[in-house]
């Protein structure tokens, strides 16, 4: 299995990317703080995936910047195991639910270390979007071999 969220972008509208940007946050957060680099490169990771689909463009810095503070300010009001709940909904198919979890992954592996903080987040959103626990496992295996 080849982790790729560019394939994905092509086949989502704008309310699942906003789950897709949600997921991200909720895995920057892991660790109880997102700082100012880890949004900009946050910010850089999806516009970098956005890349040659049709939410390039509309992924200005300004759009984006909105996506992670609503994100946020719904994951702060309403809590993480909520917006799980609300993002695996909204992302609907197991495909999508998958590619939310790599995304995560992914922002909790930047940094070439994955805490135990953040190794607890990537298994709450596994169960949360019901994503099966061994793919799951498989999926960090693969995006932390390459980070």
């Amino acid at each position: 299995m080849s982790f790729d969220p560019a394939a994905l972008l092509k086949f989502i509208d704008a309310n699942k990317l906003a789950a897709l940007v949600e997921t991200m946050m909720l895995a920057a957060g892991a660790d109880g703080e997102i700082s100012d680099d880890e949004r900009a490169q946050l910010a850089r990771s999806v516009q970098d995936i956005a890349q040659r689909t049709h939410h390039a463009e509309a992924l200005t810095a300004d759009k984006l910047t909105r996506l992670m503070d609503d994100a946020l300010e719904r994951i702060v009001m309403e809590g993480r195991k909520h917006r799980i709940g609300v993002v695996k909904q909204i992302l609907g198919d197991i495909d999508s639910r998958k590619a939310a979890l790599g995304l995560a992954v992914r922002v909790t592996a930047a940094d070439g270390i994955v805490r135990t903080t953040e190794r607890e987040l990537i298994f709450d959103l596994a169960e949360g979007l019901e994503v099966d626990p061994d793919e799951a496992a498989n999926l960090v295996r693969e995006i932390t071999r390459r980070s």
